[in-house]
């Protein structure tokens, strides 16, 4: 609560008149208040006193000898901002404080001067230093808060702090973004941000290609559109994704997937946001961000002569290095959080946390996977767990293996380490659906030529529960 009495205390005042009796009188009243008060006879002679009294408010009158109040505010103003001035003046220069208000002054009182008058206005003003202290302290306190998380990224690892502060700063800006990072730790997520976070690009489009999923031709349609007979298949004209994402955001994923003559197609639309699309002449603009990302080393790339040195930098204008889950695994929690409240949601099963040996367990692995890897080990757990809590054995063998728990990273073991979970996943889920195709692709969250090309990679297509589809 203010306490007027209390805050005097803490305030030095600085009283600057010619008027001898002025100056006694008003520096008597405002120390019977509880201010600590200096004086001055003039405005030289309060710059002076400046330099080694501390004033937090300077009372000065306006008329005065050698430097009037006027002279004395625009010095105050250039070298003590922080310092308030109220400004004192008689009936018949009303204006001549205004004019000071103007200049900077935060209030005035005219002459004669009434007790009541200025303690109102010292409080006034001292209520509003102590609300502007409050703000900026505040305003500290909120910065140094650890943000759990931003948009739809979860993370509270310093160096995921640093990608909101990064992500808020070009927030006003239209500038392309190249994003590196493994697979599965959440680059696209992070081109979501850059898009929702800038005011301007809110409500526009958002457009994301897989590039690396794609072979060259129909990148190119993809990307830039066809006309009719451009090529075998093309039966009617398209619109690109780069027109579709006209005024907003295009991410292309894996973009180091990019043909040498794709490069300098993409490189032009960088450069001027020009293109025609494949099989015709005319020439089309847009204004689109381009945000690209890739989990490849695209230095290396260009030095081996597969990715083109100018656009390279013309996609670096701002660079994005999201770490590895195993480099932030203070995030593990958080994220396991995020997960089991998302999949439980989904497959309608009342889960309330996780054990301490289970979360143990998954901190101590140095998932490969990253965080997409995590959340499938989550969303298996889910699906196997018998309670409502998610134990040691609702979780994959693999975790339990002394390679997973102290790191080991033999090539083998590695890749091992990658595959066993998707595996063991896809086999519970169909187990969980009686082998129903159909049924486990939606249990898994990919279509059903994904999940038979998984099936027949890991030799699951021979078993005798499966049912013909």
């Amino acid at each position: 609560m203010f306490n007027p009495e209390e805050q005097a205390r803490h305030i030095n005042i600085l009283v600057v008149d010619d008027e001898p009796l002025v100056r006694r009188s008003l520096s008597e009243f405002l120390t019977l208040e509880g201010y600590t008060v200096s004086s001055a006879s003039n405005g030289k002679e309060g710059l002076q006193a400046l330099k080694e009294y501390v004033a937090d408010i300077i009372i000065t009158d306006i008329k005065m000898p050698e430097m009037d109040g006027m002279q004395m505010l625009a010095e105050v103003r250039k070298h003590y901002p922080q310092t308030s001035v109220i400004v004192i003046t008689g009936y018949g220069s009303i204006e001549n404080a205004v004019e000071a208000m103007k200049q900077g002054a935060y209030d005035y009182i005219t002459k004669p001067i009434i007790d009541n008058e200025i303690r109102l206005v010292l409080q006034r003003l001292i209520r509003q230093q102590q609300l502007i202290e409050e703000n900026i302290k505040l305003k500290e306190q909120i910065s140094a808060v650890q943000r759990e998380k931003f948009l739809d990224i979860v993370g509270k690892d310093e160096k995921m702090q640093k990608i909101y502060t990064l992500i808020e700063a070009i927030a006003c800006t239209r500038s392309t973004v190249l994003i590196h990072g493994e697979s599965g730790t959440g680059k696209h997520l992070i081109a979501h941000a850059i898009h929702d976070f800038n005011e301007m690009e809110r409500g526009k489009p958002f457009v994301e290609v897989s590039c690396g999923a794609l072979t060259e031709t129909l990148l190119e349609s993809e990307l830039f559109g066809h006309v009719k007979g451009a090529f075998t298949g093309a039966i009617k004209d398209k619109v690109g994704r780069f027109e579709l994402a006209d005024g907003g955001t295009i991410f292309l994923d894996e973009i180091d997937a990019f043909s040498p003559a794709l490069q300098v197609k993409l490189l032009r639309v960088l450069q001027e946001g020009e293109f025609e699309r494949v099989g015709e002449s005319d020439t089309r603009k847009v204004d689109v961000r381009v945000v690209a990302a890739s989990n490849q080393d695209l230095q290396k790339l260009i030095v081996e002569g597969k990715f083109r040195k100018d656009l390279y930098y013309r996609l670096n204008i701002i660079n994005i290095d999201i770490p590895p889950l195993r480099d932030r695994k203070v995030d593990i929690p958080l994220l396991i959080n995020d997960f089991l409240v998302k999949h439980a949601k989904r497959v309608s099963k009342k889960i309330d946390g996780i054990s301490n040996k289970a979360l143990s367990m998954l901190i101590n692995y140095n998932w490969p996977g990253n965080i997409r890897e995590l959340e499938n080990v989550i969303e298996r757990a889910i699906i196997l767990s018998k309670g409502p809590m998610i134990t040691p054995e609702d979780l994959p063998d693999f975790l339990n293996h002394k390679s997973a728990v102290e790191g080991e990273d033999e090539p083998y073991r590695l890749k091992e380490a990658m595959r066993s979970p998707e595996k063991d996943l896809i086999i519970r889920a169909l187990d969980s659906v009686d082998w129903n195709r159909n049924e486990a692709a939606k249990v898994l969250g990919i279509n059903r030529t994904t999940l038979y090309k998984k099936m027949l990679k890991y030799g699951l297509l021979k078993n005798k529960r499966l049912i013909n589809q």
